[in-house]
């Protein structure tokens, strides 16, 4: 796209739709666009469940009650996979990271200009709206799981020292004292490797194949608009199993990590 009085050429098309609403500067910059659509995400699916749960005792069942109860039994039949059992503390965590995710990544089916120009009208230069290709949001929701997982594991080996110890044995355990002392260091330096590579997967998976089919969208959007649905169309159907798989595989591996927690 070529620049044309006010018109903008495709970088800045392209940058202009992958750069957050920000205030501040350095480490301490918070991208409010982030911001307000998790919490507003977030508010939407709380109400959705508490609105289901309301009506799932009065008379048949309607549509929207029946999807919410099979997203429930889905989470509550994995729990049980892992756990043997099921864990109220266990798949309410999964059940929120599982929709909230889904409903950040399913915000990238909007057309990629529809918001931020109506945005742009009350004077908003920038607005990006799907908060999983925001790398700053994945990261805090990786932290925050690994940091409940530390938590998890402090209480299964009954306080710090437990802990400590868990950490220092495992993946490697010695019949011998003398061994078990040596490899000691050895075991805590891995298992502290170990979870800081868990939160840097977690968060990049997630990250990366969001702000991919984001940047798809945004490069379909500089075609004409007569002939953006012929790659668009088959885009969005296959992102919408994107979509889905992601908050799918991090449901599941928050799951995997919390039960790992508490075996050791």
């Amino acid at each position: 796209m070529a620049a044309t009085g006010g018109e903008q050429t495709s970088a800045e098309f392209i940058q202009h739709h992958m750069t957050n609403l920000s205030i501040g500067e350095g480490f301490w910059t918070l991208h409010i666009d982030t911001l307000l659509f998790s919490i507003g995400l977030g508010v939407v699916f709380c109400y959705f469940l508490w609105r289901m749960a309301k009506k799932a005792d009065t008379g048949v069942p309607s549509w929207s009650v029946n999807l919410a109860e099979m997203a429930f039994e889905f989470i509550d039949n994995t729990v049980k996979d892992f756990f043997g059992e099921s864990r109220r503390d266990i798949g309410s965590l999964a059940l929120t990271i599982f929709l909230w995710v889904l409903l950040w990544n399913t915000m990238d089916l909007i057309p990629v200009s529809l918001l931020p120009d109506i945005a742009g009208q009350f004077g908003v230069p920038y607005l990006k709206i799907v908060p999983s290709t925001d790398v700053n949001a994945t990261f805090a929701l990786s932290i925050t799981v690994v940091s409940l997982m530390y938590i998890y594991a402090f209480k299964a080996n009954h306080g710090f020292f437990g802990l400590i110890k868990s950490m220092g044995t495992h993946p490697f355990e010695a019949q011998s004292l003398v061994l078990k002392i040596i490899l000691f260091p050895i075991n805590f330096a891995l298992r502290i490797i170990e979870d800081f590579a868990k939160i840097i997967s977690l968060a990049l998976r997630l990250f990366g194949n969001l702000f991919a089919g984001e940047l798809v969208f945004v490069l379909i959007a500089l075609l004409p608009f007569y002939i953006q649905f012929i790659p668009g169309g088959p885009w969005a159907i296959f992102h919408i199993l994107v979509v889905t798989l992601q908050a799918y595989i991090f449901m599941i591996l928050t799951v995997v990590y919390m039960s790992m927690a508490e075996s050791h």
